[in-house]
C-alpha cells in the first residue's frame, strides 16, 4: 500500500511528532482519545492527528500501528492489541530490551507482523532529525522506510532479526544517559569543594566522545587495578557531600573484573571477553 492508514499508540511528545512525520506518506494517522489526558489531546490536535473513540476502531482501520509509550507499559499495550486481532504491521518502537521485543513479536505473531524499532535522537520538531532504526522482516521494514521517506524522521535498517534495533537503542542510551548522570555527580562533587568552574574548564579542552574510541577499552582494562580504588575514593567523596555514590561504586565493581589484566596488553576483543566473565 502506497498510502497506508497509521495508528499511533500513544501520542506523547515523541509519539505525536513521529506520527506527524508518518502523515507525510499516509492516508491518515489515527490516535485513540479514550482514557488519554487533555495534554495528549492538545498534542494530537497540534500535529494534525485524527481522533477515534476506541482502540478497536483504530486497529480495524490501521495498516500500520506504531507503539510509543513508557517502557513499563509496552507489553500491556501489545496484549490489548492482541485482543482485537490486529492483522497489520506493528512497529514496537519503545525503549525496551530485545527479549521483551521478541516476547511481543511472539504474542502478536498469529495475526500481526512485528518490526523492531529504536529511535535515537530528539523528537522531530524545530529542525531535529532523529533516526528510527529498524529490524525485522524485509518487506515490512521496507514499508516503514517508505512511510517516513522525505520526512524529518530518518530510517536505517539493521537486519532481519527482531531485537537488533532495540539492542542498538539501549546500547546507545546506556552510554548517553549514564554519561549525563556522571556529569551531575562530577560537577556536584567539584562544587562542594569550590572547583566546579575549574572542572568545566578542564573538560572543555576535550570534546570527543569516549563512545567513539572503543579501542581505549583495552587500555582501561590494563589500568583497572588502579582506576577501581580511585573510583572508590571518589564515591566516598560523593557520599561525604551528600551525593549518591552508588554509580561510582558500581563502576569500581565492573573494573574489578579486569584486575588480572594489570598493565597487560589486551586486544579490544580480549578485554570485552574478560569483562563478560563473572
Amino acid at each position: 500500500m502506497d498510502q497506508p492508514t497509521v495508528g499511533i499508540l500513544h501520542p506523547g511528545s515523541m509519539g505525536s511528532a513521529v506520527a506527524a512525520c508518518a502523515a507525510t506518506n499516509a492516508t491518515a494517522v489515527l490516535w485513540c482519545e479514550t482514557g488519554r489526558s487533555t495534554a495528549s489531546a492538545a498534542r494530537a490536535a497540534q500535529f494534525g492527528l485524527t481522533p477515534v473513540a476506541e482502540l478497536a476502531e483504530l486497529l480495524d482501520r490501521s495498516d500500520i500501528v506504531i507503539s510509543l509509550c513508557p517502557p513499563a507499559f509496552a507489553e500491556d499495550l501489545a496484549r490489548d492489541v492482541v485482543t482485537h486481532r490486529f492483522a497489520g504491521v506493528y512497529v514496537e518502537a519503545n525503549a525496551i530490551n530485545p527479549t521483551r521485543v521478541q516476547r511481543i513479536a511472539a504474542l502478536l505473531a498469529p495475526t500481526a507482523t512485528v518490526v523492531d524499532g529504536g529511535i535515537v535522537g530528539s523528537p522531530p520538531v524545530r529542525g531535529k532529525t532523529p533516526t528510527l532504526y529498524l529490524s525485522g522482516p524485509v518487506g515490512e521494514t521496507e514499508r516503514i522506510e517508505a512511510l517516513f521517506a522525505g520526512s524529518a524522521v530518518r530510517t536505517a535498517v539493521l537486519g532481519t532479526k527482531v531485537g537488533q534495533a532495540s539492542a542498538l537503542k539501549l546500547s546507545y542510551a546506556a552510554f548517553q544517559k549514564t554519561s549525563r548522570v556522571l556529569v551531575a555527580l562530577a560537577v556536584g562533587m567539584a562544587r562542594e569543594h569550590g572547583v566546579d568552574q575549574e572542572l568545566i574548564d578542564v573538560a572543555s579542552r576535550r570534546t570527543d566522545s569516549y563512545l567513539a574510541e572503543p579501542e581505549y577499552v583495552a587500555k582501561t582494562a590494563a589500568r583497572a587495578w588502579r582506576w577501581g580504588p580511585e573510583l572508590e575514593e571518589a564515591a566516598d567523596t560523593l557520599a561525604a557531600a551528600g551525593l549518591p555514590p552508588e554509580m561510582l561504586r558500581a563502576a569500581a565493581s565492573t573494573l574489578a573484573r579486569w584486575n588480572d589484566a594489570k598493565d597487560g596488553e589486551l586486544s579490544l576483543a580480549d578485554a570485552l571477553d574478560q569483562l563478560a566473565q563473572p
